[in-house]
């Protein structure tokens, strides 16, 4: 019981790391990337669980979660390259130029 502490403390701490580094960062690359520490986070707290209760239900939603990180990876960076095309910059306060 204690190694699930364990594991929820470090998905806990890895998951603050990404929300401050969305929350602070204006890079849309970095903001990005702290997206998916995110999620790394939340799978490793469904994997913790599901190892504790015995069951396969937790793994079974990673791969959902992985699925949906997937397909964001590719919208992201069909947005990355319209924001550089049209602003020359990958910031995200020129985000606001892609609006029709």
């Amino acid at each position: 019981m204690e190694r699930i502490h364990t594991i929820l403390a470090i998905a806990a701490i890895t998951f603050a790391i990404g929300a401050v580094g969305v929350i602070v960062r204006r890079n849309v690359i970095v903001v990005f990337m702290c997206i998916e520490l995110m999620l790394n986070a939340v799978n490793l707290s469904f994997v913790a669980f599901s190892q504790s209760v015995g069951n396969l239900t937790g793994q079974v939603a990673v791969f959902f979660v992985m699925v949906v990180a997937a397909a964001e990876a590719a919208v992201g960076l069909a947005i990355f390259i319209a924001l550089f095309r049209t602003a020359r910059s990958v910031e995200s306060t020129s985000a606001t130029e892609l609006r029709l």
